[in-house]
């Protein structure tokens, strides 16, 4: 198992080599996508996916950094493909910080137009 916020590579179709990682924190129980190109380290996204009504992050029954929404979806953080969509998705909307400075959105409407495609897998 990879130890929970450590960095991991993911390299685009064009060269671009992005840095991400997916942590867990509390008191306020959320999970945290972290993404940045790795030219530009100190520039940071961070995708927030807290809990809330209807929208449950990792915890007891559920995988490490899932994130779901009920009736609506579910995503796997710690995978590859799914961080690459949520990449494409962030960059097509600007939500990318061009210079050194964090920036944090809330990850919920990323995840909701992921999650639209009715091809891709849903929760159990």
């Amino acid at each position: 198992m990879r130890r929970d916020g450590a960095l991991r590579r993911l390299t685009v179709d064009d060269g671009t080599v992005w840095l991400w990682n997916v942590r867990h924190r509390h008191p306020d129980c959320r999970t945290v996508l972290g993404l940045r190109r790795a030219d530009s380290p100190r520039a940071v996204l961070r995708l927030v996916f807290r809990e809330e009504p209807g929208r449950a992050v990792a915890g007891f029954t559920m995988g490490r950094h899932e994130v779901l929404a009920v009736g609506g979806g579910w995503l796997n953080l710690d995978e590859p493909g799914v961080v690459r969509r949520f990449l494409d998705a962030a960059v097509a909307r600007g939500l990318v910080p061009a210079a050194n400075g964090a920036r944090e959105e809330d990850g919920w409407p990323l995840f909701d137009a992921l999650t639209a495609d009715a091809s891709r897998p849903q929760a159990p």
